[in-house]
């Protein structure tokens, strides 16, 4: 009893102490503050590259050609995975090139075209989620809306059929102006009498008349191409204004057409292009996808690349998209495919996770999260040295009441165990105190993040870098646990020389100490 009622004596009196436990607390906070960040920053990247990659891929090294006779294949990985499949769709996966025209400037980007089947696509992907149209995130389409883009983001530009019919009559209305001022301007008044009848023939260019007769057919006020789904970064730009306003200038919005020149499916590719309408766009929030990415329908990409054989009217494909069931071993699931499709009968298969095809992304934010964790326990280890110092120090000073105890008949052990106590006591206020700290700093971090933008009167996250709106933050409880349960072993480590100088101490020799 009297190793606790001493060791809460130091503890209660010593202000040195409470120094020791500010710097623990702090330690402890950090590393929770920090790890629950980083958790969430990890959480929400994995979430959106398997949203759009699905679980487990399989392609082929080919994939301009891809390989035919899809349906085969995939009949074999419904065999193989069994119950452990919850959906599968084949996509065509190339790259592009995307032209179209701004205030009479043409751009091109380069994308990554990608045909998707509307039918199965959602059943692998979270893909329709991250489209702006409702109806199209509850049901994946092609087709261009009358209206209704992107509800929830106020000062979005007007898009749709009504858009696209306002910017045909406009075009319309421009072409007839065009053609009469320069009707107007062919004749010279001064020679419009009698010159006409000894003008010679002026002859018309065949090419210019079938050029405009097969304009007349195609009417942008009531038809679209097929239909496009852009990337939202490919086709805007997001600015700072003079007065400091955040706000998206749009290249393209939805109901616009593009021209879109991708490799065929011959040997050796060619050069295509086709006219596309963009009818939605997408936006992940993940700079890798949303300034690349394209999607059509998967039947006008085959058809446009010339991938359907005509003898049997099989389509190829590039790539096979499987989802699994929750729980599933997804490393099992592959190997087990891995071992239907085996290099050597398959030279042109390749099957992966998603972690393998991000695997070197995934490998550098967890060698990242890791270097901080081992920075920042620094910072404990720091407290800890400032603990074995304190415990020095006590010993020295209270060498006369050691010796007392000794003398008294206290044992070696029931004097170290003073200062073990000391020390676990340090650890758990300081570890508690931290990890209370730590759990409501991550609780308001956004609101955190807010006050420092008011009194630094600077972002904290540039809008106009970062499209998320809230800082990710995700506790994991066994980190905590850790966390706290480390700090407060140091601490402990940290008092274990001090408490052995101290149970050496001869009684006589502690008594006679000045």
């Amino acid at each position: 009893m009297y190793k606790l009622l001493i060791a809460w004596r130091y503890l209660r009196t010593r202000y040195i102490a409470l120094a020791s436990i500010v710097s623990v607390t702090l330690g402890v906070a950090t590393l929770i503050i920090v790890n629950s960040v980083m958790s969430g920053f990890s959480i929400e990247m994995q979430k959106r590259l398997n949203g759009i990659l699905s679980d487990i891929v399989i392609e082929g090294p080919d994939l301009i050609g891809g390989f035919p006779n899809a349906e085969r294949y995939m009949d074999e990985v419904r065999k193989v995975v069994g119950g452990d499949l919850a959906g599968m769709t084949a996509t065509v996966h190339i790259p592009a090139m995307l032209n179209f025209e701004v205030q009479g400037q043409y751009f091109t980007r380069q994308i990554n075209l990608i045909g998707v089947d509307e039918a199965t696509y959602a059943t692998v992907s979270d893909f329709g989620k991250y489209l702006l149209h409702p109806e199209n995130r509850l049901r994946l389409a092609f087709d261009l809306r009358e209206n209704g883009y992107a509800p929830d983001r106020p000062g979005f530009p007007l898009s749709g059929w009504q858009y696209r019919r306002m910017r045909a009559a406009l075009h319309a209305s421009m072409e007839s102006r065009a053609a009469d001022s320069g009707a107007s301007r062919s004749v010279r008044p001064s020679e419009a009498s009698g010159a006409a009848a000894s003008a010679p023939s002026v002859p018309v260019d065949p090419t210019a008349s079938q050029f405009s007769k097969e304009e007349r057919r195609f009417d942008p006020a009531k038809e679209q191409h097929h239909g496009l789904i852009l990337g939202i970064a490919v086709a805007s730009r997001r600015h700072r204004d003079a007065d400091g306003t955040v706000r998206d200038f749009h290249y393209l919005r939805p109901g616009d057409d593009v021209q879109v020149t991708f490799p065929s499916a011959a040997n050796p590719p060619k050069a295509e292009t086709a006219d596309f309408t963009v009818v939605d766009f997408y936006e992940s929030k993940m700079s890798e996808y949303d300034y690349s990415f394209a999607f059509v329908p998967l039947w006008a990409m085959q058809d446009l690349r010339g991938m359907v054989d005509p003898a049997t009217g099989s389509a190829a494909v590039t790539a096979i998209q499987i989802k699994v069931q929750p729980g599933a071993d997804l490393d099992a699931v592959r190997d087990r495919l891995r071992s239907r499709f085996p290099p050597n009968a398959f030279p042109y298969f390749r099957v992966d996770t998603w972690r393998d095809l991000q695997g070197p992304l995934l490998a550098a934010v967890q060698l990242e999260t890791t270097i901080l964790n081992i920075l920042l326990f620094l910072i404990i280890a720091v407290a800890g040295f400032g603990i074995l110092a304190t415990f020095f120090m006590i010993v020295v000073e209270k060498t006369r009441d050691i010796g007392i105890l000794k003398s008294l008949g206290a044992p070696s052990m029931g004097v170290m165990s003073i200062f073990l106590g000391y020390g676990l006591s340090l650890g758990m206020v300081g570890s508690g105190a931290g990890a209370v700290l730590g759990l409501v700093f991550v609780a308001y971090i956004n609101e955190v993040a807010d006050l420092l933008e008011t009194v630094t009167g600077r972002e904290v996250f540039d809008p106009t870098v970062y499209y998320f709106q809230e800082i990710p933050a995700v506790v994991e409880p066994w980190t905590v646990i850790l966390v706290a349960a480390g700090a407060t072993m140091i601490a402990v480590v940290a008092s274990v020389l001090p408490a052995i100088r101290a149970a050496r101490l001869h009684p006589v020799e502690a008594l006679r100490y000045e």
